[in-house]
């Protein structure tokens, strides 16, 4: 269900508008698709943003999503509580790609992930929502091994 952003989520509040200005620094020369992230660290009030970085080889470009998160992780934050992303879009919410959810998920799958509309609505859902039966980090730590039958 989408909804606009209530008044009295403080936190909330201010991570939207750190995702605003985030997508005003987007680098999107090609596509001219502004999108921009924010994520709000556990046991802190630090938003850490990111925006899209194209790049003439198509492939290389960087989403906001891995921007922001990679900025957190380098400054020292590697547990989350929420990312907001923010795009140009007017008819539906901006919603991550497949790269950046299995990005989000190295890092947990009960965090918060809204998804914006320019309107200033947007969808919440969860990294586990989005990604489910996914694969992540414990799935390594219990001896499972995705490349074959070698021993990690």
């Amino acid at each position: 269900a989408s909804r606009n952003l209530p008044a009295n989520l403080h936190g909330k509040r201010k991570i939207w508008s750190h995702q605003m200005k985030a997508k005003e620094q987007a680098y999107c020369p090609y596509s001219k698709f502004r999108v921009g992230a924010a994520v709000l660290a556990i046991y802190s009030t630090v938003f850490l943003t990111g925006c899209n970085v194209e790049n003439t080889s198509y492939p290389l470009g960087l989403c906001a999503e891995m921007t922001a998160i990679s900025k957190a992780v380098s400054e020292g934050y590697i547990s989350f509580k929420a990312i907001a992303i923010a795009s140009d879009l007017e008819d539906c919410f901006i919603s991550p790609c497949g790269a950046c959810r299995q990005f989000m998920r190295e890092f947990g799958s009960q965090w918060d992930v809204y998804m914006s509309k320019s309107d200033g609505s947007y969808k919440l859902m969860t990294v586990e929502e989005l990604l489910p039966c996914s694969f992540g980090p414990d799935d390594l730590r219990k001896g499972k091994n995705p490349v074959g039958n070698s021993k990690l």
